[in-house]
């Protein structure tokens, strides 16, 4: 793909997505009940192109959690199904598997569309039992995000729709909630997700580069324990997060979150949508990482949504792969073309691209 823009992909995105007949109204499903900012871009994104650019309303929202079949048919009755995109169509991130086949299974009497997926397993019968159910479907359609995954799709999901396509959240390109000027002063991020994805080649320990700070999202700064190993109940996490670590942690971000919350132009678009206090959840983590690679000059990452959100933002970035396909075919697929990113596999070669990056983009 010759894409040099966050632009250009945002057309090739909303070309991929147009093939989809026009909907009245919808049922949005599998929110990111987490604290995972990528997830809450993605939702945000699906959101913001249903409503403005398909005039989809969205009449019901649910996690895997607190789904209620009677809520949604007396919400939407037989309207589409639409299911968020993301990298758990897999047998990694069973919660959301086992919802997104729970679904698929019970409501065959109308269009399901699962939105942009990388596509990962580990077992070929996971493999084989999630296409009986899929190809059990006679209307749905699967979005996948990369070379890799469509051709699984392609070659599984052979009863089904199957379109590559960027992620959602690049239909946020362009969005003036997501520019600014750099700072040539500021110092370098090591966006280092450690979780069950880390590719163990990607350590930051030997790494020799000034002001070099190693921190995942900042939202997981908020968690206070694993949601099931926690002895302290949700809700009151939920108000100490909100309180506490949003605030009086991090007083320097206070001001810009507020006006982020409040005065931004999409804040006042939930008002009008069902569940507005979920959308905001979603805006609110939303603030916190573009707020946190704002602080930096350079970031490396090997998270997919920390590569995708330094290209909305502009800031000049080295992306390193996962513990699988996801991000090495991401990149080959729609970003090898942004000049102000570099895709590296190896980590001794990361001091030569940052120090190539800061003197082609100093600020």
């Amino acid at each position: 793909m010759n894409n040099f823009s966050p632009e250009k992909i945002q057309e090739v995105l909303h070309t991929k997505l147009g093939k989809l007949e026009k909907f009245e109204q919808c049922a949005l499903l599998d929110y990111p009940d987490n604290f995972n900012v990528g997830d809450h871009l993605i939702w945000l994104a699906s959101v913001f192109y249903l409503t403005d650019i398909a005039k989809t309303k969205i009449n019901y929202i649910a996690a895997s959690t607190n789904f209620s079949d009677s809520a949604m048919e007396k919400l939407v009755g037989k309207a589409p199904i639409f299911l968020n995109g993301g990298g758990n169509l897999s047998d990694t991130w069973l919660v959301h598997q086992t919802f997104r086949e729970e679904i698929i299974s019970k409501y065959r009497d109308r269009p399901i569309i699962i939105l942009p997926q990388s596509i990962y397993f580990t077992s070929q019968s996971n493999l084989e039992k999630t296409a009986k159910i899929f190809n059990s479907h006679p209307n749905l359609t699967l979005f996948t995000r990369d070379t890799y995954s469509y051709e699984i799709a392609l070659k599984y999901f052979y009863n089904c729709e199957v379109i590559l396509s960027p992620d959602m959240v690049f239909h946020m390109a362009g969005m003036p909630e997501l520019s600014f000027i750099r700072n040539p002063n500021l110092p370098i991020l090591y966006h280092y997700r450690q979780d069950k994805e880390l590719n163990q080649n990607s350590s930051p320990t030997s790494i020799n580069l000034p002001n070099l700070i190693v921190e995942d999202w900042r939202s997981f700064k908020w968690m206070l324990g694993a949601p099931k190993a926690s002895p302290v109940p949700v809700i009151i996490r939920r108000l100490i997060r909100k309180v506490w670590q949003r605030g009086l942690a991090t007083p320097q971000e206070w001001v810009s979150r507020q006006k982020w919350q409040y005065l931004q132009p999409y804040a006042g678009k939930f008002d009008s949508l069902y569940n507005s206090s979920l959308h905001r959840t979603s805006w609110s983590f939303m603030h916190s990482g573009v707020y946190q690679l704002k602080q930096y000059r350079l970031v490396i990452t090997n998270r997919l949504h920390g590569h995708i959100l330094s290209t909305l933002l502009g800031i000049p970035h080295i992306f390193l792969p996962n513990s699988y396909h996801k991000n090495e075919f991401f990149y080959a697929t729609w970003t090898s073309e942004i000049p102000f990113c570099r895709f590296i596999k190896d980590a001794s070669q990361i001091e030569a691209n940052a120090r190539e990056l800061l003197e082609l983009f100093p600020g």
